[in-house]
């Protein structure tokens, strides 16, 4: 049922007292306006969002103000048209959008004789303002990170597109938590269907509360089902423009410091911010690196265990000497091996990320010296081991994308099984089911191993920004998320 906003304030009031029964944080300020103090009002807010020194000193003090020096029979014309000229004020028809502005962060401000309520933007709930990029860490480049409030976050990515054509398109999501959701894009560079695609999953379903993006994601991907991440997050502003001046959208979540930016595909998730600031020679060299690192991550641990167990006559004959010698003594197949260490590798990186502080920092390196050394010390597993599950280790760590990383980690059990039971045999199939699975996914209609397969369009950069990184100057088009007919995004003109 919808409550209109009474034009007695007693009715207003009683309401009010009903609905906000036992929330001692909201408080309701009872004050009078006009030169003779003869038209009551009140103001509701959130104790923290809008404190007493904002009440004294902000733009929602000198309206007060200025309202208690207006005569009285010109208040109501006053707020009908706005004439104290307050930018951030809106006029709301029922109780429903007086309460929803209140629990936004907002002032409400009711007045006798007025048959709206009043919302008075301030301050806003406290929380975290810009942030230092701590988990996309580069050499060059801004070192600003994405803080816990969507209007901060949206201020960020405009303060680097300053063009009227960047839209940002704000929805609540949660029946209780009432979390803000922004979508932000370029009006001539995005793809319509995706716009229209993009809107539909957001009203797709109702849920109680969106505490995080990564919420957000796992509700509205199209294969919930692959490890892969379909979405890339990024806590970097300047990550998050580059995406939209390629056409691409970027969703902002309340409470959250991250944005996720879409269509993700395989390679955007090899490649780092500061791969676009420094010279393309290093960039592809690292990028290089980047997917050799990914194939150690996977293969590594499976290909020690396909050889020693089944190919051993592909190895010089000092290699199976030595690789003999090191295993003399310990007491369980190559597999347990393996999977004991890994394991406890897993162990010690959870116990780093959880525990606090400094002490975080320094238990994954410690830990693994000590386990590793001792369990080697103890016959449990062979030197070789270890130094496979380190460079493994070190291979997920060079993935930029943490949730990338998090899925090649897990398909690597599946390629150690593999080849525990076939061999190479095993990990080649192995990896003929990973790219199909790759080749199978697609995230809002743009294929993920785009752009080494589906759709690479002439007039598009395509494989300039791939596998390697092409000199600035020869990239000249936007990928293949831009709307065509708008995808040249650099011009040069040959010095004399």
């Amino acid at each position: 049922m919808i409550l209109k906003i009474a034009i007695q304030l007693e009715k207003n009031e009683a309401k009010l007292q009903e609905l906000l029964k036992n929330c001692d944080d909201i408080l309701q300020r009872p004050m009078k306006l006009g030169k003779r103090l003869g038209v009551d009002c009140f103001l509701i807010y959130i104790e923290t969002a809008v404190s007493n020194m904002m009440l004294a000193d902000s733009v929602i003090g000198k309206m007060l103000n200025r309202l208690r020096e207006t005569e009285e029979s010109a208040i109501y014309q006053e707020l009908k048209n706005n004439s104290l000229g307050v930018s951030d004020t809106k006029d709301l028809e029922t109780m429903e959008e007086a309460l929803a502005a209140m629990l936004a962060g907002n002032a409400v401000l009711f007045v006798d004789g007025y048959d709206k309520a009043i919302k008075i933007g301030s301050k806003g709930y406290p929380g975290t303002g810009v942030q230092k990029a701590d988990s996309e860490k580069v050499l060059r480049g801004s070192k600003e990170g994405f803080g816990e409030s969507v209007k901060l976050n949206s201020a960020l990515v405009r303060k680097r597109v300053r063009d009227t054509k960047l839209k940002v398109e704000e929805k609540m999501i949660g029946r209780y938590s009432g979390t803000m959701t922004a979508m932000l894009y370029m009006e001539n560079l995005v793809y319509p269907p995706l716009l229209e695609e993009v809107r539909r999953r957001l009203d797709s379903f109702e849920t109680d509360e969106l505490p995080d993006s990564g919420v957000l994601e796992h509700l509205t991907q199209d294969a919930w089902y692959s490890p892969f991440p379909q979405y890339q997050a990024t806590e970097r502003p300047d990550r998050a423009a580059m995406a939209v001046l390629d056409g691409r959208v970027v969703l902002l979540t309340d409470n959250s410091p991250e944005a996720i930016i879409l269509p993700a595909v395989c390679s955007s998730l090899f490649s780092a911010s500061d791969d676009y600031y420094r010279h393309f020679a290093i960039v592809s060299f690292l990028r290089l690196i980047r997917y050799f690192a990914a194939f150690l991550a996977v293969s590594l641990p499976g290909l020690y265990l396909a050889v020693t167990s089944f190919h051993t006559q592909i190895l010089p004959g000092n290699l199976i000497f030595s690789l003999a010698e090191a295993r003399a003594g310990v007491p369980f197949p190559s597999m347990v091996e393996l999977l004991f260490l890994e394991l406890s590798f897993e162990l010690l990186r959870e116990a780093g990320l959880r525990m606090p502080g400094p002490i975080g920092n320094t238990i994954g390196i410690v830990g693994g010296l000590i386990v590793g050394q001792a369990a080697v010390t103890a016959n449990l597993v062979s030197p070789i081991v270890v130094i496979i599950v380190a460079l493994t280790a070190l291979g997920s760590f060079s993935i930029p994308n943490e949730e990338l990383s998090e899925a090649l980690r897990l398909v690597k059990y599946g390629m150690l099984f593999l080849c525990g039971a076939f061999g190479i045999l095993g990990l080649g199939f192995g990896w003929f089911l990973l790219l199909v699975h790759l080749a199978g996914l697609k995230s809002f209609g743009v294929s993920y191993l785009t752009p080494f397969g589906g759709e690479v369009l002439k007039n598009t950069q395509g494989l300039k920004d791939g596998l390697v990184r092409f000199p600035a100057r020869r990239m000249t088009r936007r990928p293949v998320f831009a709307r065509k007919g708008n995808r040249r995004r650099l011009k040069m003109w040959e010095s004399k």
